[in-house]
Formats: structure tokens, sequence, C-alpha cells
């Protein structure tokens, strides 16, 4: 499970006040992000000669031991690459494999999933915006320190994430790595009965969410808009979370299985992850901001009011102004976990039946923090010959440094300590998972 506090320890902040005007930012450990990675920029002449967003945690090459195991596996081993999001995993994986097996879920078993998916939601944009990004807006070093002078706002944050987290629990058995999920649906799925228990404390999360909207907004956020190309899933009747089409704001739209048409990952000297870029286009921007401004008309009537207040309208370029999106998105998640529920009948059968037969799956949803994509190649007798994940922090990292080389020029006037602060900030706006997206490394062994 990522680390959820990394620690500051040992970071540095050094400045080089030499004829050539060399400033060096250096943060050995980036504080509040999932995971353990680095920051490096260089500044010579008031121009920036470098920049690194660092990955350093060692690989975990799931995609190699994923191979020679059974199809069914895949979704329990994968929901381990991540604690804040195994539902994003598991969710990913089960789909490629029903697309593979030619499975398709339906009505109430998919009514479900997206319900399950909500509480992923709901239980990470919260530990987020309260426990790791609000900090950098209120001028505190962790969670810890802000909860001094704002315990009731951190409380807010902590029943959020609890009341996702009970969902995940309901409908998966667990709150951290579920194991009542498969390929096909669920082992086990509830009445309704069962489910009204949690409904008033999604209303109470509801309220907590329109609160948040409101709080966030009041932060003070850097003038930065940037002409990203977001892409996100869309769907034509609903808020993407688990299905739609690949899309972007510049013109791309093609179904899952084209992905690896459009996409390709780079390695990077200085990364245990990969860089994920569109092809001939660069890098992309995914996770809240693009599904916000790809999918506006889709959120709830109560999520946009809340965005509309907050300030925002239905497009958003400005990745500091990310904390209120995922506000908004909580909002959401709350009122469509209730809306499932009300409509909520128990199916007959906890999931579909299928023969696993030999054929590529290709599955992608939206983690909390953006685009999750598998892809799975099967034998005949349901053995995995091959994997691919590309997780999402993996789909951002270049854009982070994009952001990082577009900044820093335009605020040179600020003290090393407040741009180092600065340049964290950034990064943090994206929620990056730095252990998720360290589980994929290309190996090339040379003999001679």
């Amino acid at each position: 499970m990522p680390n959820l506090f990394v620690k500051r320890a040992n970071s540095t902040r050094k400045m080089k006040n030499n004829k050539s005007k060399t400033k060096t930012i250096k943060v050995d450990y980036l504080a509040r992000v999932e995971g353990e990675g680095a920051l490096y920029v260089k500044i010579k002449d008031d121009t920036v000669t470098d920049v690194k967003l660092k990955i350093f945690e060692p690989p975990r090459f799931f995609e190699a031991f994923l191979r020679g195991r059974m199809f069914y596996e895949a979704p329990d081993i994968t929901a381990r690459i991540c604690g804040i999001c195994p539902i994003a995993y598991l969710m990913s994986s089960s789909h490629a494999m029903e697309n593979a097996f030619g499975v398709k879920i339906n009505d109430q078993l998919r009514a479900l999933r997206r319900l399950i998916y909500c509480g992923e939601w709901i239980e990470s944009h919260a530990l987020h915006v309260y426990m790791l990004h609000a900090p950098d807006f209120l001028g505190y070093d962790d969670a810890i320190q802000m909860a001094k002078d704002y315990p009731d706002i951190v409380q807010n944050g902590l029943q959020l994430k609890k009341t996702g987290n009970e969902i995940i629990s309901l409908l998966g058995g667990r709150s951290i790595h579920p194991i009542n999920l498969r390929v096909g649906g669920f082992y086990k799925v509830l009445t309704k009965q069962e489910l009204n228990p949690i409904v008033e404390k999604l209303k109470r999360a509801r309220e907590t969410a329109l609160e948040t909207v409101r709080w966030t907004a009041k932060f003070e956020f850097p003038n930065f808009e940037q002409d990203y190309e977001f892409v996100s899933l869309w769907h034509p009747d609903e808020y993407p979370i688990t299905e739609g089409r690949l899309v972007s704001n510049k013109g791309l739209d093609i179904p899952v299985h084209e992905y690896d048409s459009y996409f390709v990952e780079e390695q990077v000297p200085y990364s245990t992850a990969l860089h994920s870029i569109l092809k001939e286009r660069g890098a992309y921007q995914a996770g809240p901001l693009a599904r916000y401004n790809l999918n506006f008309n889709q959120l709830s009537p109560l999520a946009k009011e809340a965005a509309q207040s907050a300030g925002l309208s239905s497009v958003c370029y400005n990745p500091f102004k990310s904390i209120i999106v995922r506000a908004v998105e909580i909002v959401y998640a709350c009122d469509e976990a209730l809306r499932i529920i009300h409509h909520y009948e128990k199916p007959e059968k906890p999931a579909v039946e299928f023969q696993p037969i030999a054929g590529t799956g290709y599955g992608c949803t939206e983690a909390p923090r953006g685009l999750l994509y598998h892809r799975y190649r099967i034998d005949d007798n349901g053995i995995i010959l091959d994997a691919k994940i590309v997780p999402p922090t993996s789909q951002t990292q270049k854009t982070i440094e994009n952001d990082l080389w577009q900044f820093i020029p335009k605020h040179l006037e600020l003290s090393t300590k407040e741009l180092t602060s600065e340049c964290e900030k950034i990064v943090r706006n994206y929620d990056p998972c730095i252990s998720c997206s360290a589980h994929f490394l290309k190996l090339n062994i040379d003999r001679e």
C-alpha cells in the first residue's frame, strides 16, 4: 500500500548565487503524495534548463508476474497495486477480461459496480483534498499541523473518507483490497435493505461535500492556465466512471480497444515509471480536470450548481483549481450513489456466466486521479499470456513536468523557498500515486 504521508526528512532546497546566477531546486522527498519521488529543477541566467520529476521507487513488475496466471486472478492481484484505489484496478482488469470473453455486464450488476466505484471516488478525493492538498493553500506542512487550527475541517475530511470506505466495505467485503468483486460481477450481492443503512450517511456526506466546494473556492490560486489536451472517458448517458469512449478536447474520439494505436509509453533515464504520451502530439492531461472539461453536462444538477456557485464555468484550465473540481466530483459521487441505491433491485444472480476463450481484452475506467488502462492476451485455457497496465500517474508525469517548465520562468522573482513551495504544489495538483506508476519498466538485456 502506498505511503500516504511521505516523510520530508533530508529534503533540501539550495540556491547558488554565483556569477552565472544559477539556482538549483532540489526536493529529495516530495511530501504529501502517495509513494516516494523527488523533484529537481535547474535555472541558469533566468532560464529553466532542466526539470525532472524523479520517481525512484523500485519497479514492481506486475505485468511480468501476471503472465502464466489464470484470468480470474488478475483483478485481485492488480488491486494490490494501490491500497487507495483498489476498485479502479479490480474494475479495469475485470472489464478487460470480459471484453476478451465477450461478456456484457448490464442493469443492476453494472449499477452496483458504479456504486462501489463512487465509494472509491469519495474516499480518495476526500483524502487528497483535505489531507494532501489543502495544507498547500492554507500554509501548513501537513494535515496534522492544519488540524490544530482547523479541527472541524479536518474532521469533515475524515468523515467523508469514512463514508466512501464504508461503501467499499459494504459491497466489497472490506475497504482495503476488497474481495467480493470478480470477472463477470460479484461473488455476492446485497438486498436493497442491506444498502439502506448507508443512505443517511451519504446524505450527510453530500452536504459535507457541498461545504467542501464552498471552502476550497475561497483559496487563492495562481493565475496559471495552459492549453492542455484533456483526455478522459466519455459516455452519452452519464458522467464517466466505468465505461465510455476515449475522447479529448482536440479531436480524439476512439473506442478503448484502439488505445495502443494512439498512445505510447516512453522510458526516461531518471524515472522508474514510464511517461505516456499521445503519438505525434505529446503530453496530455487526464484526471478530474479532464473529466470535468469534457463531461460537464453529464454532472448531476446539484454538482453543476455547486461548481458554478464556486466560480467555475463549464471549462477550467487552471490545474491549481483541480482541488475545487475534486470537491465537485465528491458531490457528484454522493449524488450518484444515492440515485443508484434508490433505483436498486437485487439481481437474480451475482455474476454473469461465461466460458473463457482465447483473445485479447481491453479495459479502461476512471480512477479518481485519471484513466487506468488494462490489456490482456489470454489463451484457450484462460491463462494470461501478456499484460499491459497504464496507471494514471504514468499518464500525467509529462504534463506535470510541462507545467513546471511553463510556471517557473514567470515566477523567478520568488525566493528559492517560495519557488520550491510553488513547484511542489504543481506536483500535488495532480494527486500523483507514485507507487502505482512504478510497477512497469521495460527491461532490456544485452548478452555478448
